[in-house]
């Protein structure tokens, strides 16, 4: 398996609130990105809180052979973890107290992978036949066009689309989803904060994952997309190659 990493705070943030890792845990392969939220410094160490413990829970938990149902309670327990950790330290820390983050994850071995999320942040499955998104946003956008109110073109225009509905931090407990898939060689895992999908096109990113060059200067090529849309956001991708 290949892999890459970016992160960059963006045309007009000033403080880069993203987070992110990659890691060999017990033979997986682990990828987190975070996106904070909760104003200055606050969303920075909340995704950073959170992208460490579910990491640290990982290492401590994650073992050989296990099934999927194994896996996704591993993921789940790391994720609420996580979140306790963000509440804890914002209690402790005067000026924290509304910090949150999103999580989008990744954890895959050989053909099979467990997609993690809460929030906003995305997973995209990426082959030859297209991309697909494998995550789903917890966001007021995305519930009204699953109501039909709004279609996903607009939703992408929409003042509410950075409203959230779910994230690590705001409150004690947290509902995580989780998604088991399978990946061949030669696909792809994509996972990012919503800094790009905000600014590059689904088709775009496809593209650029598949026809745009090697996929060693895949990442650099998005950002400099998003960095040409005027980036108001944060951006951070991680890719995933299965070889």
């Amino acid at each position: 398996m290949r892999i890459w990493g970016i992160t960059d705070t963006g045309m007009v943030r000033k403080e880069n609130q993203d987070a992110y890792a990659i890691q060999d845990i017990a033979g997986y392969t682990v990828a987190i990105v975070c996106d904070g939220m909760g104003g200055t410094s606050g969303g920075r160490l909340a995704s950073t809180i959170a992208v460490d413990t579910y990491r640290e829970e990982l290492t401590g938990n994650l073992k050989e052979g296990m099934s999927p149902d194994q896996l996704e309670q591993v993921s789940r327990f790391a994720v609420s973890l996580a979140n306790t950790a963000i509440r804890e330290e914002a209690a402790r820390t005067p000026g924290y107290e509304r910090m949150g983050t999103t999580l989008v994850s990744a954890i895959a071995l050989d053909d099979r992978a467990l997609i993690s999320n809460v929030g906003d942040s995305r997973a995209y499955l990426i082959d030859r036949e297209g991309l697909r998104q494998i995550s789903r946003d917890h966001s007021v956008v995305e519930n009204m066009v699953e109501r039909g109110d709004l279609t996903p073109l607009a939703a992408r225009h929409h003042p509410s689309r950075n409203l959230i509905t779910r994230a690590l931090g705001p409150d004690p407990k947290v509902e995580t989803d989780t998604f088991p898939i399978t990946w061949k060689q030669g696909d792809f895992i994509l996972l990012c904060s919503d800094g790009l999908v905000n600014t590059v096109t689904d088709q775009e990113i496809l593209f650029e994952v598949i026809h745009g060059g090697a996929p060693d200067g895949c990442l650099e090529r998005l950002l400099a997309l998003a960095k040409q849309r005027g980036a108001p956001d944060n951006v951070t991708v991680v890719l995933l190659m299965n070889i």
